[in-house]
C-alpha cells in the first residue's frame, strides 16, 4: 500500500500497521509455518544438527533434510536455501522421551526415494537406525549403555558401506558398529590391536560376531567432532 501525507506521495510499503486490537505485520513464509519453538536450556538442551541426502527422485526435487530440535527430530523435502521449506507437513516427525537426539548422518549409497537409513545418536549414549519414509525403527545399539555410558556427539557412515560406521562420545572413545551385528548382554571385553602417541585400538574379544567392532581411545578429552578424508 502507498501512504500518503502532506500532499505528497510516497511509494513506502508497509509491511506493518496499528489498529485498536493490536498490530498486524506482514511474515515471511519461514516465519509462520515453522515448528512451535522449544525453550531453551543451556544446561540440557543440545545444539541442532542438520543432515541432508538426495533419494534421486523422478519430480527432479530429491533432497530431504534432517534436523533435531530440543527431543524432536524432522525429516523434510528440501527446496533450497532460496525457498522455505512447508514445515506444517513433516514427512516424519518423533518426540523422544527421556534422551535427546544428539546428532545424525543418512547413508547416501543405500538411500532412495522409497527408503532411507539414517543413523541417530542420543545424549544417554545409545544410537538408533531408522527409516523416516517408510517410518520404520530398525534397530537401537548400546540399548543396555554397557559399551558407553556418555553422551554421543557425532555418528558417521563409513564412506563406501552400507553397513558401517563409526560413532563418537563424550568420553573421548569411539566406536565401529556393523548395523548386522547385535549389541552383547554384557559389557565387551577389549584386546589391544595397536597404539600410538596419545591414541589406542582395542578390538572387542567375541567368538561370534558382535557390536563393537573396535574401540579408539583418542587423547584426554571428549571427542566433539570427526569426519573422514574426501577420498574416504
Amino acid at each position: 500500500m502507498a501512504a500518503e501525507g502532506g500532499g505528497k506521495e510516497t511509494n513506502e510499503i508497509k509491511t506493518q500497521f496499528t489498529t485498536r486490537e493490536g498490530v498486524y505485520k506482514l511474515l515471511t513464509h519461514s516465519e509462520y509455518s515453522r515448528p512451535n519453538r522449544v525453550p531453551f536450556n543451556s544446561q540440557g538442551s543440545n545444539p541442532v544438527r542438520v543432515s541432508f541426502v538426495n533419494v534421486n527422485d523422478q519430480s527432479g526435487n530429491g533432497d530431504r533434510i534432517c534436523f533435531n530440535v530440543g527431543r524432536e527430530l524432522y525429516f523434510y523435502i528440501y527446496k533450497g536455501v532460496r525457498k522455505a521449506a512447508d514445515l506444517s507437513k513433516p514427512i516424519d516427525k518423533r518426540l523422544y522421551k527421556g534422551t535427546q537426539p544428539t546428532c545424525h548422518d543418512f547413508n547416501p549409497l543405500t538411500a532412495t526415494a522409497e527408503s532411507v537409513s539414517l543413523l541417530v545418536g542420543f545424549s544417554a549414549g545409545q544410537v538408533q537406525l531408522i527409516d523416516p519414509i517408510k517410518k520404520e525403527t530398525s534397530k537401537l545399539f548400546n540399548e543396555e549403555r554397557l559399551i558407553d555410558k556418555s553422551r554421543v556427539t557425532c555418528v558417521r557412515w563409513v564412506p563406501g558401506s552400507e553397513s558401517l560406521f563409526l560413532v563418537a562420545h563424550s568420553s573421548g572413545s569411539m566406536y565401529l558398529y556393523n548395523v548386522e551385528n547385535t549389541c552383547g548382554t554384557a559389557a565387551p571385553h577389549y584386546q589391544l590391536l595397536k597404539q600410538g602417541d596419545n591414541y589406542a585400538v582395542h578390538t572387542c574379544k567375541s567368538k561370534s560376531g558382535r557390536n563393537p567392532l573396535l574401540r579408539w581411545t583418542v587423547g584426554d578429552g571428549a571427542l566433539n567432532e570427526f569426519a573422514f578424508s574426501p577420498d574416504g
